[in-house]
């Protein structure tokens, strides 16, 4: 998942960071309401987690806010404050999950696989073009009912593909989506692993090139 820390405290956003990147997801932090806003109305963001009291905008009003713009981003709210009608106003805002602080790091992983497991019910359970098929449910890909092993960023750059299946893809466009904004490993790098995905999808025994280059622009899955 892409996630956003919305956290003004350095020794909270830090390591929650670097956990969750552990964790294979890509993060990025706004330590203000105001930046948070700007930043999640890019739309890239599949889970923002959220602390009550920040600076210049309250996590309560971004959260309404974020609802009021019709925003589909999980929400999960940090906070110290531990009272039942504290948890409803943040429920009642629009947050997904509320979780108090100090709290574990494995139970806050949990609660992102929870929520992602919700988030996927609401979804078509699986993406389907020509021969290859991705069931997001159990983050599978196959082609021809062959499971194709892929890397962390080969799979979700193979996602990408899928949910785009009729664009053409830029390599800048994978780089800001995939990767956190201070860590674009560039351009070369997408190539790389666009090489590595098309030698296991051959490998699985497609004989057409699925991705294919758009000279000079990038690249897109060829037509089925």
């Amino acid at each position: 998942m892409r996630i956003l820390i919305v956290e003004d405290d350095d020794r909270i956003a830090k390591p929650l960071a670097e956990y969750l990147s552990r964790q294979h997801h890509i993060v990025d932090i706004t330590t203000d309401g105001l930046e948070g806003w700007k930043w999640s109305q890019s739309g890239l963001y599949e889970l923002i987690l959220l602390d009550l009291m920040l600076p210049k905008l309250d996590g309560i009003t971004l959260c309404k806010r974020l609802r009021a713009a019709s925003s589909n981003a999980l929400i999960l709210m940090l906070t110290a404050r531990d009272t039942t009608s504290d948890k409803i106003i943040g429920l009642d805002a629009g947050a997904d999950d509320y979780l108090v602080k100090p709290f574990e790091l494995k139970e806050l992983a949990a609660r992102i696989r929870a929520l992602a497991r919700r988030s996927l019910e609401m979804r078509l359970p699986i993406l389907i073009y020509g021969n290859l098929q991705l069931d997001p449910a159990t983050q599978q890909f196959t082609y021809t009912d062959k499971i194709i092993s892929l890397t962390p960023k080969e799979y979700m750059i193979l996602e990408y593909f899928l949910r785009h299946p009729n664009q053409v893809v830029t390599r800048s466009a994978i780089l800001d989506t995939l990767w956190e904004f201070d860590k674009s490993p560039g351009e070369g790098s997408i190539k790389t692993h666009i090489t590595n995905l098309r030698n296991k999808l051959k490998a699985t025994g497609s004989s057409e090139n699925l991705i294919e280059n758009v000279y000079g622009i990038g690249y897109r899955l060829r037509h089925q």
